[in-house]
């Protein structure tokens, strides 16, 4: 048994313990605790990968079986939703678009629990995703983070029409755009810069995340791969950004 340090008062304690227990998805009980994960439930995610490599290779391997059309659609019986009740524990965090041909459970052929997603726009970092990206990996130990650029992106394809024409885009939008902005590429004209772009954003993003303190540490300790990539709606491939 611990006890609590003189400099912490104990409440305080108390409270950032049920705090993560409640963000990690435990069920609070009336009486202030957590329900906590049976054996079982720790059995049940035991097949889940748990370093970067074979995060990697499970996210391949699901996309593979998706763009083949031999989805497995696991994780979604009843049992797997019992499971779920007493905690998560995703392999993986996917930060990628908000468009709707691009649904990162889908395109890796995951199921309930796998994966953690986080979408906006052009995979656009603010600090409510960064924040989501932080605790996926602090917290919840996730491995492995890709940033999922896709083709055809209406986001990118806005910024690269603002800095052209110097046309304001509507509401908030401008927001937006003026983050992808630094990514525009200027060697090309058309739908090859619009393209080009997509792929120097996923890039933009992906380095602004390996920048972050915290995240270095893990990368450097190998508990963490920042890694980018495409979603080619043609093929429904992804295929990694070097």
């Amino acid at each position: 048994m611990t006890s609590t340090p003189a400099h912490i008062p104990a409440a305080r304690t108390d409270r950032r313990a049920l705090l993560r227990a409640a963000l990690a998805g435990g069920t609070a009980l009336g009486t202030g605790l957590a329900l906590s994960a049976t054996p079982a439930v720790a059995a049940g995610h035991a097949h889940r990968p748990t370093t970067p490599r074979a995060a990697l290779r499970e996210l391949r391997a699901g996309n593979h079986r998706w763009a083949t059309r031999h989805q497995t659609h696991p994780h979604e019986a009843g049992a797997d939703r019992l499971l779920a009740v007493s905690g998560q524990h995703p392999f993986a965090l996917v930060l990628g678009c908000i468009d709707s041909r691009v649904p990162p459970e889908l395109v890796f052929d995951q199921g309930l629990g796998d994966l953690m997603t986080v979408r906006s726009a052009g995979c656009v970092l603010d600090e409510a995703v960064l924040g989501s990206v932080a605790y996926g990996v602090l917290e919840l130990g996730i491995p492995l983070v890709m940033v999922l650029g896709h083709a055809s992106c209406g986001a990118v394809t806005a910024a690269v029409h603002a800095a052209e024409t110097g046309e304001e885009p509507p509401a908030h939008i401008g927001y937006v755009a003026e983050q992808i902005r630094p990514a525009i590429d200027h060697t090309g004209t058309g739908p090859a810069r619009v393209d080009a772009t997509i792929t120097a954003n996923v890039r933009l993003v992906r380095s602004r995340l390996a920048a972050e303190p915290d995240l270095a540490r893990r990368t450097t300790a190998g508990r963490l791969a920042i890694v980018g990539a495409r979603y080619e709606l043609g093929t429904q491939e992804v295929r990694l950004v070097p």
